[in-house]
């Protein structure tokens, strides 16, 4: 209903300067003759809104009166036009305040100052879209005054959205998850908080309760607010108010002994204003109620312009400059600009009659007198393409209408004063560092100095504590029917024993606070129950906590917060084992059989290569087909041990001996290790040799009934659900085991390990086989985002460091009946594929000995036996074939001895040709020479 009668007296006032305005027009022109207005008139009216009987409204008045006063005397700007400013007192008061101040004025505006508050500036922003003048305000922070519905409203100040984002910023570099908002309930508190939570919501943080304080609340009313926090868990406290408000809260939060140690106090601007202006009066007094209080003031940069102004105010006031001055100093500075540049571009001040109006019904208001400003769009678009330095430091307007580099100082209130902890601003976000110094950058290596927090403290709060209200947690724990060692209630009693019990118990007493709850069982009792299922009870409210064996799994994460892992975890397989410690061909077990057969075949081909590069030059290798094998196989086998005798003559045969050498003396250690580890360590195995034998054959698998197991190996792994067989005691395990796949049981069961390890510890005939194939954890789990959660996690650390965690596990979890036992003998045999490198490295050398051999072979057979070539034949026939065998097989001493006797031979009857040659030459002259004769 205010608003419905505010919007009334600002019609009122409207009507009374389109009125004076018009009387105006119509005197001129019959004085001057001419009815045409003047481009650039003497005197431009700006009406101004302002609540004089707040610190903010008085400091505000001196920073516009100021500035029109310092713009009429600057004859580079307007060039003559002077500006009037007309300021009216909205009281604060309600209705009829306003409409007296408004009733007062009958005179001409073309811009509107004001208001000082959010929720005027929402119910004029309506009437000046109609009449389409430019409203700005440098004290309206509302940051949904930004949208489009107000397209004449200009804001000259930062919105609420960045002071919300640099708190979200400073909740979450603390790590704190939780915060409680105290706001004045109206626009400009309800929509400030609003954005807040989705900042906070960035950082994984949220508003845990809203506290909402009435616009005309007396003290008696906040102190009943703060009571109802007091009972709350978080102590994270956020103050978004009005000044006078504000203050009132921090004194009842001092009086209820809240701004003690543990306690954290946020504020928004208004409380670095309040200590700017009027801290002075009575220091001690003014800051005994704010000790330890974090607070924001927007960042001006320092500036002659700044200093100057300073300079100024000192000799106007006695109050103290604050950032609310210099935003209204700059605000007339940039409609004098604006208006300036508008009268360049040949602008002129008239008005017109709605056309929509046309009826005659005004009433005492007088609204069919209502008229348009025709050029405020065009002077709304000089006012945002203004660019200026002013006081504040760069003024210049984003696309969507708010200034540009938002920054604040981030203040922590001590003593008699404040100390300048950091910075905050759009580009850098927290830093230490002025914000002009580190543009687009997103981090810092020390984004805030170090707080002293309320209670005089330097240590960081925790940000909650468990609730005074006597309520006890309820929490959930499975009621199991088997593996009870873990979770089981004591019998005839509403306790519970275990070791997930005992480790929580123990979580419980490191904390520094009490922790009432109670556990409450979850199941029939004759199965166990659904642990996904349990935890989803947490977010539906029925649990606040699920206590016991449950794994830290992806699906039920989306549900709860979990704590640090308190056991390690994961899928194994337990199958049936054998020993295999003794037995005929327990010699063979180190290598498989694949790796037998290669090393075998080795054997004979290096025996062969070796009798290859060695039978033309080596009498070792020669004699009787039957007696060069059993010296070849003799040999080969024989530098298995390094026996061997005979010697090698050719270099390509010693480095097919070495390189053999080495694979021989690599494989026999290897065996030698791994026969040892056989016979001494490993002395289980079975014929399923982990999870991906499990997968290739098709017998059944047990699991646990009511487990993940199942949708693991269902979805994960792809195994058909017709093999899967659920169990649900050890007992039905053992039976299932030991039944075996063909008569009716199972080849092997998979379950977590704790409870694996458990049921192994009294069954030596049953074993793990092959590796664990997932890693995950045991906690408890807590609702979302539970500040519980983390100091639990914390107390699970110090029970692993002093040794607590080891000793409850081996209370509940040692047994002693069985060794550690583990049929890991397939696994650990030696594969072909450990010794793939070394066999490659073999034979590479003996293909390059043979290819060399071979090359030299055929080059000697070339020289030596160079009747037996036809250069016109592209192949060797059978006869040339049986002739190059001969010739290889041949030793090559007698080889060199033939060939050295055909050369002699061959010199002999070139010898005796030469002879006959000489003696033929001789007679044939002579017989020339008697013939010529005449």
């Amino acid at each position: 209903m205010n608003t419905v009668w505010g919007l009334l007296v600002v019609i009122t006032f409207f009507n009374g300067c389109i009125i004076k305005q018009q009387w105006w027009t119509y005197a001129k022109s019959q004085i001057t003759g001419n009815a045409s207005i003047p481009s650039r008139p003497e005197v431009i009216n700006i009406g101004s809104i302002l609540t004089l009987d707040t610190i903010i409204g008085k400091v505000a008045k001196i920073g516009l009166e100021a500035a029109v006063e310092n713009v009429n005397n600057d004859p580079t700007i307007l060039k003559g036009t002077k500006l009037k400013l007309i300021v009216h007192d909205s009281n604060f008061s309600g209705f009829l305040s306003i409409m007296e101040a408004f009733q007062s004025l009958e005179t001409e505006s073309v811009a509107i100052i004001g208001p000082q508050t959010s929720v005027l500036a929402h119910m004029i922003s309506h009437v000046v879209n109609k009449l389409q003048v430019p409203l700005l305000s440098f004290t309206a922070t509302d940051p949904t005054l930004s949208s489009l519905q107000y397209p004449f409203f200009v804001r000259t100040t930062h919105s609420d959205a960045f002071q919300m984002a640099a708190i979200a910023d400073i909740v979450g570099y603390y790590e704190w998850k939780q915060v409680v908002a105290i706001y004045i309930d109206d626009d400009h508190g309800r929509n400030g908080i609003t954005f807040l939570a989705d900042q906070l919501a960035t950082k994984r943080c949220k508003i845990s309760h809203k506290a909402p304080i009435k616009p005309d609340a007396r003290r008696a009313d906040i102190r009943e607010v703060l009571l109802q926090i007091a009972l709350m868990e978080s102590r994270v406290i956020v103050v978004h108010t009005y000044a006078n408000w504000g203050l009132d809260v921090l004194q009842a939060a001092h009086d209820l002994h809240m701004m003690d140690r543990g306690y954290v106090w946020i504020t928004t601007n208004w409380l670095s204003t309040v200590i700017d202006i009027s801290s002075w009066v009575n220091p001690t007094k003014f800051f005994s109620s704010m000790q330890g209080v974090i607070t924001l003031r927007s960042y001006i940069k320092n500036s002659p312009l700044k200093r100057k102004f300073a300079t100024e105010w000192k000799n106007m006031t006695t109050l103290g400059l604050s950032t609310y001055s210099l935003y209204a100093y700059d605000t007339i500075w940039l409609l004098a600009r604006a208006l300036d540049n508008f009268f360049n571009h040949g602008g002129s001040v008239s008005f017109s009659k709605d056309p929509e109006r046309n009826d005659s019904r005004g009433g005492f208001l007088n609204l069919d007198s209502l008229r348009i400003f025709n050029e405020g769009n065009s002077l709304l678009n000089n006012i945002l393409q203004v660019k200026m330095n002013g006081t504040t430091g760069p003024v210049e307007f984003t696309s969507d209408k708010n200034l540009i580099s938002p920054a604040f100082e981030v203040i922590n209130v001590i003593g008699t004063g404040f100390r300048r902890v950091g910075y905050w601003s759009n580009s850098s976000r927290l830093s230490t560092t002025l914000p002009e110094t580190l543009p687009n950058r997103t981090s810092s290596p020390k984004p805030l100095r170090n707080v002293i927090w309320p209670g005089e403290t330097l240590k960081k709060p925790r940000g909650w504590v468990f609730p005074h209200n006597g309520n006890q947690l309820k929490i959930g724990v499975p009621k199991h029917v088997n593996f009870k060692e873990f979770v089981d209630q004591v019998k005839g009693t509403d306790m519970y024993e275990g070791y997930c019990i005992d480790v929580f118990t123990s979580a419980v007493n490191l904390l520094p606070y009490a922790v009432p709850y109670k556990f409450y069982p979850y199941g029939d009792g004759y199965h166990d129950p659904d642990a996904t299922h349990l935890v989803s009870l947490i977010s539906a409210g029925v649990y606040d906590a699920v206590v016991g064996d449950i794994a830290i799994i992806t699906n039920r994460t989306q549900m709860a917060d979990f704590t640090q892992p308190y056991t390690e975890s994961g899928l194994v397989v337990v199958a049936p084992v054998r020993r295999l410690n003794s037995g005929t061909w327990a010699f063979l077990r180190p290598f498989t059989a694949k790796l037998w057969c290669v090393t075998g075949l080795f054997f004979i081909v290096v025996g062969a290569i070796v009798w290859i590069l060695e039978h033309r030059i080596n009498d070792e290798f020669r004699g009787p087909p039957k007696q060069q094998i059993i010296t070849t196989l003799w040999f080969s086998f024989s530098t298995l041990y390094f026996s061997h005798k005979q010697n090698m003559m050719s270099s390509l045969g010693r480095l097919v001996l070495i390189m053999w050498l080495l694979v021989v003396l690599i494989i026999s250690s290897s065996y030698t290790a791994s026969l040892t580890s056989i016979l001494t360590v490993q002395k289980l195995s079975s014929p399923i040799e982990g999870i991906s034998s499990l997968m290739s054959i098709k017998d059944p698998i047990g699991y646990q009934q009511n487990s993940f197991v199942r949708n693991y190996l269902v979805d994960e792994l792809g195994i058909s659900e017709t093999r899967l067989v659920p169990l649900n005691l050890p007992e039905d395990y053992e039976k299932a085991l030991n039944d075996g796949p063909n008569n009716g049981g199972v080849a092997a069961v998979v379950d977590e390990r704790p409870y694996i390890e458990l049921f192994l510890s009294t069954r030596c005939q049953f074993s793990i086989v092959g590796q664990q194939f997932t890693k995950n954890g045991w906690g408890f789990a807590f609702p979302r985002d539970s500040p519980l959660a983390v100091d639990i996690s914390s107390a699970i650390l110090k029970l692993s460091e002093n040794g607590e965690l080891q000793r409850i596990h081996d209370k509940w979890l040692t047994r002693s009946a069985c060794s550690s036992q583990g049929a890991k003998t397939a696994v650990d045999r030696l594969e072909l594929k450990s010794f793939k490198g070394l066999f490659f490295i073999c034979g590479l050398a003996c293909c390059i000995a043979l290819f060399i051999y071979l090359g030299l072979t055929i080059h000697q057979y070339a020289k030596h036996k160079p009747d037996l070539l036809e250069p016109s034949t592209r192949s060797l026939k059978p006869g040339r074939l049986k002739t190059f065998i001969s010739f290889v097989d041949e030793k090559q001493e007698s080889v060199k001895a033939r060939t050295q006797k055909r050369l002699e031979e061959a010199r002999s009857r070139a010898s005796l040709d030469g002879n006959d040659l000489s003696v033929n030459g001789s007679r044939s002259s002579r017989r020339v020479s008697v013939s010529d004769t005449p």
